[in-house]
């Protein structure tokens, strides 16, 4: 096929805060210098922030050192946390409030920001062009570009213009080859290319395997009386009894609260839904008191990387890196990953900048990234949260959470041992049969809400007449093995309706996918029993439309 071909010294893909601060590093490094370094970031949202979903409270750290006169050049950061309240919610009406010194340090918010992720990648990515750098959103890499010696050389962007039975359409166009010197990967939790390259140079092969969650995000607008702005509140306990994880509201500006939860993916019964407990969790007088008279504005999801240190892969292969959550970076014992993605970014464009300014250097495995990397603040930070989550995960909220406190607060996460998490989340679910069914309360429509009007606040699209992006390796497995052994998890994994079991007198049961539906949270590729579901970029510009996540 003839592709048009356009040539980059750094192709950077995905413009979350890992690559548009990889992206940046760069364009600054090479300004300074005086050097002419052509950087090329791809997104594959409409534009830049669609698809970008955080809680978030925001450490300032890495942007600090991106950007030092951040807040004079107007980064949109603007509610400083002010108190942070963390509950154990004992039952669905009970609660007990915790004093800080029982809880591990890493929990507590001072000097950080409430902020919108999707607006702050937006300021970036205008920062970002004022440098030099060239931002095409709507386009989605869909393949990873071999040179002949099999080095990274770039990447393909997905063809435009193909039916659902994959012919060519009216209009069609072919993608094209974005060919690098230098590669980076910053897809964000699961990249579905981030992914295959893992597999391909067996970069995980010496570590804990990825573990994951899946977070739940609304914006509300609340009554005025209701809105304490700057207030963090964070909640561990109901309704997770049978899984781990928890809950967060942060009070924005605006009279508007972040309200979402966070449920591990390594649950083991597969009648729990991970949608209906947050529904079930705004009900509880902790949620509601500041709901109650509220507006939902937009709802989301999205897998977190939470593995952390223990589940890092090598990042570096022959002409690329991955970077952020892609590979993994978040920092589970603060519940953030944007300030460390942001580091792995800056460290990436440092690195490139380094190898691109060695006159006549070949593309080779950028090894120097993995030295700075055990350099930094990023390394310790990681390290010494090594079993945050691997605690929880043995142990669980309660017993995990003591450990945690005892570990940071009094040992700064410096115990001479490391717990260990070898089961994959796709592994660990039980059968159908040894497990209780939940008895999901139906949606009141006031507080709670169903899955379809939860997407359509999205604002998730897809163009209809295209071949499907969720792919089954094998289709009879749904069927023969995953519904009589396992009631068919993705129907309650899937937080947007995707997937559903229908029947019909002629062909009987069959899975149904509703890929319109896909609000890109991975969740599926990540906790399908046997794997058999392959999440595919589709059509770029597809997907949700988030406005302020």
């Amino acid at each position: 096929m003839e592709r048009e071909v356009m040539d980059f010294d750094v192709v950077v893909v995905g413009a979350g805060p890992s690559g548009l601060s990889t992206a940046i590093k760069l364009k600054q490094l090479a300004n300074e210098k005086g050097q002419e370094l052509n950087v090329c970031l791809l997104e594959k949202g409409s534009e830049v922030g669609a698809h970008i979903l955080s809680g978030a409270v925001f450490e300032t750290r890495a942007l600090d050192e991106l950007f030092p006169n951040w807040q004079e050049m107007g980064a949109p950061l603007t509610t400083k946390v002010t108190e942070d309240h963390i509950y154990l919610l004992n039952s669905e009406t009970i609660s007990t409030k915790l004093p800080n010194f029982i809880t591990p340090k890493t929990m507590h918010n001072e000097g950080n920001y409430i902020a919108s992720m999707a607006n702050m990648c937006r300021w970036l990515a205008e920062q970002a062009e004022q440098l030099g750098v060239e931002v095409f959103p709507g386009f989605a890499a869909a393949q990873v570009h071999y040179n002949e010696d099999g080095s990274v050389g770039g990447v393909i962007t997905g063809d435009m213009g193909v039916s659902e039975s994959g012919e060519e359409k009216d209009g069609y166009m072919p993608g094209m080859l974005l060919s690098a010197k230098y590669t980076v990967f910053a897809e964000g939790c699961r990249g579905h290319l981030g992914k295959q390259l893992i597999q391909q140079f067996d970069l995980d092969k010496d570590v804990s395997p990825q573990h994951y969650a899946i977070g739940f995000k609304e914006i509300w607008d609340i009554p005025a009386q209701q809105h304490q702005e700057g207030l963090v509140v964070h909640t561990a306990g109901w309704p997770l009894n049978d899984a781990t994880g928890g809950s967060y509201l942060y009070h924005a500006e605006n009279n508007q609260v972040f309200v979402g939860l966070i449920v591990d993916l390594n649950y083991e019964n597969p009648h729990l839904s991970p949608f209906d407990e947050f529904q079930r969790l705004k009900h509880h007088p902790v949620i509601a008191n500041t709901l109650n008279g509220g507006k939902r504005v937009t709802y989301g999801a999205r897998a977190i990387a939470k593995g952390g240190f223990q589940s890092l892969p090598k990042m570096t292969m022959p002409g690329a890196i991955i970077v952020g959550c892609d590979a993994g970076t978040l920092n589970f014992s603060k519940i953030k990953g944007n300030h460390t993605a942001m580091k792995s970014g800056i460290l990436a464009g440092e690195t490139l900048f380094e190898l691109l300014s060695e006159t006549g250097a070949e593309t080779i495995d950028p090894i120097q990234y993995s030295e700075a990397f055990k350099k930094s603040w990023l390394y310790d930070e990681l390290y010494r949260s090594r079993n945050f989550g691997a605690a929880i995960h043995k142990f669980g909220n309660f017993l995990g959470g003591a450990y945690n406190t005892l570990d940071q607060n009094i040992f700064g996460g410096k115990l001479p041992f490391t717990i260990g998490d070898s089961t994959p989340d796709h592994a660990s679910l039980k059968l159908a049969a040894d497990c209780k069914k939940f008895d999901y309360p139906k949606p009141d429509g006031v507080l709670s809400f169903d899955k379809l009007s939860s997407v359509f606040l999205s604002n998730t699209n897809h163009e209809e007449d295209q071949p499907c992006h969720l792919v089954l390796k094998d289709k009879s497995i749904p069927i023969s093995i995953n519904l009589p052994k396992y009631d068919e998890p993705a129907q309650r994994y899937c937080p947007a309706g995707v997937y559903e079991i229908v029947e019909s007198d002629d062909e009987g049961k069959r899975l149904q996918i509703n890929a319109q539906n896909c609000v890109h949270c991975k969740t599926c590729d990540i906790k399908d029993p046997n794997q058999n579901i392959n999440w595919l970029v589709p059509e770029g510009a597809g997907g949700p439309n988030y406005p302020n996540m």
